[in-house]
């Protein structure tokens, strides 16, 4: 089966809503949607993390992390605390985070298992910087923000959980007709895992989107958020060639020393989630 061939079938089978997740995503993704109600008790939440190790040892983690304490507050050690302290929004965005990370976790190729470690240094850099942007840059809501950009690479990540059954997924695509197999892919995922529509749609016009000037809106945080990431998608088309800072149009709404702040803290941002999130 060539690659054509195997994009085909999974795409198919994917509108048919015969998506195949593994045991540990359907686990994952159970307490992602119990927390997608605002109204969720405290002690619900507190029991569907503590059901899964992992996500209660995240949970803390990350909590306890520079991102959620700058200030340097005494770390926690429980998971309500934890919950306290980052919000059902992030809880929320740290079980989609499990769910995506977990479609890595059985890959036995070491040339896919890389794409796919790649792929998430790539979606943690992306979620760091799209945070700090929503904040400084698009005035959209940050956890909207950092969870959009945790799931915008999850149809990549999925192929990438295919690719032993399918080893065609792995060939060139000289004729660049894999983008628009791997939209359609993306849209059935997106929709198996509830993702909300304006998240969805900002993901899915990530593909031709522009920029808008300035920027103002999800799908420019992530536009920005995916140009300055340092590590890029190893999953992605060959890019156009982008001017040199100070000669393109982020020069219009972010000053050199503010790009190089949040650059820095993202950084910063970007370690301390990958940390807390290795599974």
């Amino acid at each position: 089966m060539n690659k054509l061939e195997a994009f085909g079938h999974i795409a198919a089978l994917a509108i048919r809503g015969e998506l195949v997740f593994p045991t540990s995503v359907n686990a994952a993704l159970r307490v992602q949607l119990a927390l997608d109600d605002p109204e969720c008790p405290i002690d619900k939440a507190i029991s569907l993390v503590l059901a899964e190790p992992i996500l209660a040892a995240r949970t803390v983690a990350i909590a306890n992390s520079a991102m959620f304490n700058r200030s340097g507050a005494p770390a926690i050690t429980n998971v309500r605390g934890a919950i306290i302290r980052i919000g059902y929004h992030n809880l929320y965005a740290l079980a989609a985070a499990m769910v995506v990370r977990q479609f890595g976790s059985k890959i036995t190729d070491p040339e896919v298992r890389a794409k796919a470690e790649q792929l998430w240094d790539h979606t943690i850099h992306v979620a760091a910087l799209a945070r700090i942007i929503a904040r400084q840059v698009t005035g959209v809501n940050p956890d909207t923000a950092l969870f959009a950009a945790i799931v915008h690479e999850v149809g990549g990540f999925y192929l990438l959980s295919r690719a032993d059954e399918f080893p065609g997924l792995l060939e060139d695509d000289p004729e660049n007709w894999q983008p628009a197999s791997e939209e359609i892919i993306t849209r059935e995922v997106m929709h198996k895992l509830s993702i909300p529509e304006p998240v969805a749609e900002a993901i899915e016009g990530l593909r031709d989107g522009f920029l808008s000037i300035p920027p103002d809106n999800l799908l420019d945080t992530l536009l920005l958020a995916n140009h300055l990431s340092p590590v890029p998608s190893p999953l992605a088309g060959p890019q156009r060639e982008i001017p040199p800072h100070s000669d393109s149009a982020i020069d219009l709404f972010i000053d050199e020393d503010k790009l190089k702040s949040m650059l820095e803290e993202s950084e910063i941002d970007a370690a301390a989630m990958s940390a807390a999130l290795l599974v």
